[in-house]
């Protein structure tokens, strides 16, 4: 009876081993790691510099000296602009297309003076500035994995205010202001440019960017209730931006991952 025992021994040891060597192979391998994706909505906040070109032009009639006049300025806008964004991705192999809007508030003004031979000779200065700027743009992309370089493009628009002041240095060299005035004007315009982002966890990513805007012409007239009696003035700024911004998105997900599938046996 001992003997077959110990002859039984060695067996069931090695039926126990092999059973479980046959339960770790039916244990299922963890699920691959989820495949990267730009796709979907997203929120974020930038902040950057702006610069540009206003060049200033004034028309005018001085009707005690019959003296008509043209002028012009120039202007070099900067300042600090920042805000926020939203938009939408679907990715398509390498390619990611996608539409994104913008607000931002600035501090971008500057100002333009001009010699008039009018009024007893006179200065007309306008100091413009960009209060709130917004665009709404498509966006082209191509990814290599968590970078991203996209160029950008779309309708921007502008709320401006401008500040016109009419200054006389003729009564002895004293200067004298003739009239002024604030005009506001909200403008549609264009704008262009790219930028790179990176992927630095699944759901966020940072950039920088580059965007060239142009806004047209934004008129600046000083009232006729603020100037002798069938005087005018009559003035316009072109308004050019570029600006260079970097911030930071957060993805929503569309859909929480499926969960993993277990074998069942």
């Amino acid at each position: 009876m001992l003997r077959k025992v110990v002859l039984l021994a060695p067996a069931c040891a090695l039926s126990l081993m092999g059973s479980a060597a046959l339960a770790a192979d039916l244990t299922p391998p963890p699920p691959p790691p989820p495949v990267f994706t730009w796709a979907g909505p997203y929120i974020g906040a930038q902040i950057g510099y702006g610069w540009g070109s206003g060049s200033y032009s004034a028309a005018g009639f001085d009707p005690a000296t019959r003296i008509s006049f043209n002028a012009s300025a120039g202007g070099t806008p900067n300042g600090v602009i920042g805000g926020a964004h939203a938009g939408y991705q679907c990715q398509i192999s390498q390619w990611v297309l996608g539409v994104e809007g913008s607000v931002d508030g600035t501090s971008l003004s500057s100002a333009a003076s001009a010699v008039l031979p009018a009024f007893g000779g006179s200065i007309l200065t306008a100091k413009t500035s960009l209060d709130v700027a917004g665009t709404i743009r498509g966006r082209l992309g191509i990814a290599w994995d968590r970078v991203l370089l996209y160029g950008t493009g779309g309708v921007a628009f502008g709320g401006f205010s401008t500040n016109l002041t009419l200054t006389s240095f003729a009564a002895g060299g004293a200067p004298l202001v003739l009239a002024g005035g604030n005009v506001s004007n909200n403008r549609v315009g264009w704008t262009a440019g790219g930028g790179l982002q990176y992927a630095a966890a699944d759901n966020w990513w940072v950039f920088v960017e580059y965007r060239y805007t142009n806004f047209g012409s934004v008129s600046a007239n000083i009232l006729p209730a603020a100037l002798p009696a069938g005087a005018f003035v009559n003035g316009s700024r072109q308004i050019r931006e570029n600006q260079v911004q970097a911030g930071f998105s957060y993805r929503f997900n569309l859909a929480p991952p499926p969960p993993p599938v277990v074998a069942k046996y």
